[in-house]
């Protein structure tokens, strides 16, 4: 009998610092894709706005504020055990310095190294987006004439 995978609504944050390098968070061992990679933010509870979600969360695993900028993507990935429907937004810190309370490790990455990490699938489209419009390279880039 096939039974109903439940749907979570998540959102994320696209942090950059003054250099352009994004924040990006590795998931706890032992928690639900642990060791892998995300940008941090997360779940969006009943009547809660994504916007509002997003700085909620941010004040509560980063102990810092931000701002909420535009969308960056939006992503379903089906789990085994839960679809994630991932809303990302590029945000920008007002108050705070990011301090880890729920993740393995924070790093600032450069846009062009984030396909070197081991990213959470739901997450890959939004690397991808990032990649594409700073023109970094991702699984390759075009072969220029002569090479």
């Amino acid at each position: 009998m096939n039974q109903a995978v439940p749907q979570i609504d998540v959102v994320g944050a696209v942090i950059e610092n003054e250099s352009g390098d994004v924040l990006c968070a590795r998931r706890a061992p032992g928690s639900a894709r642990g060791g892998l990679w995300e940008f941090p933010g997360g779940k969006i509870e009943p009547g809660e706005r994504p916007e509002e979600a997003l700085r909620r969360e941010i004040r509560e695993e980063l102990g810092c504020d931000i701002v909420v900028g535009e969308p960056v993507a939006e992503a379903t990935h089906r789990y085994p055990e839960v679809v994630v429907r991932l809303l990302t937004f590029r945000a920008r810190l007002v108050r705070g310095r990011p301090v880890s309370r729920e993740h393995a490790e924070l790093r600032w990455v450069p846009v062009a190294a984030l396909g070197r990490l081991d990213w959470a699938p739901a997450d890959l489209p939004t690397v991808a987006r990032l990649q594409a419009e700073a023109g970094a390279p991702g699984e390759g880039r075009p072969v220029s004439p002569g090479e």
